[in-house]
């Protein structure tokens, strides 16, 4: 194949980010497993997006430089083909959906979103600081029928809060660490 046929199994234009390529394989990897689709072609289509997977994530700074770097990317993707490609994309189309999704190979295809991880962020604030004014308006306006304050209710609320924010912030590093890999790798 070339890497026009890549990125056409894939569904992609030829600039495609390393972000879109991984996406992309994971929605024909979902569509294509022969343990869901039952279709006689779907192994060979999963077989071939597989192939056009590796082949891209695995030359993605080799097809942007030369000419030359392109052919001997081609050569040594032909020689790595044969052995090992095809073989183990084999054993993945044979392996149930869930196995396969569990994985090593399918679980590289996952990528940090940075908007889903700055609304975690805000949201982990934002039940920080409601648990904590709602706890002080409580303490200054008190229901009659209540002697103490909901102090259990509070610190469970804080500690979901804090657990919640934690989280956040060590997605949110991950995701500026992977930002930065990827710019160092495209240069």
């Amino acid at each position: 194949m070339t890497i026009s046929e890549y990125y056409s199994v894939l569904d992609l234009p030829l600039n495609s980010s390393i972000d879109d390529i991984k996406k992309a394989y994971r929605q024909k990897a979902r569509m294509y497993h022969p343990d869901i689709n039952p279709s006689p072609d779907a192994k060979d289509m999963f077989i071939s997006a597989t192939e056009a997977y590796e082949f891209l994530i695995a030359n993605f700074n080799k097809i942007t430089d030369s000419d030359e770097a392109y052919r001997q990317a081609m050569e040594d993707w032909r020689k790595y083909r044969q052995d090992r490609s095809r073989q183990r994309a084999t054993a993945y189309s044979r392996a149930s959906y869930v196995k396969f999704k569990n994985t090593k190979f399918y679980r590289s295809t996952r990528i940090f979103d940075g908007t889903t991880v700055i609304f975690s962020l805000f949201i982990s604030i934002m039940v920080i600081v409601g648990t904590i004014i709602g706890y002080i308006i409580r303490l200054k306006n008190p229901l009659p029928e209540l002697t103490t304050p909901p102090f259990f209710s509070f610190i469970m609320l804080l500690l979901l809060g804090i657990v919640f924010f934690v989280l956040s912030l060590i997605n949110l590093i991950v995701y500026i660490k992977s930002s930065k890999k990827r710019k160092q790798k495209q240069k």
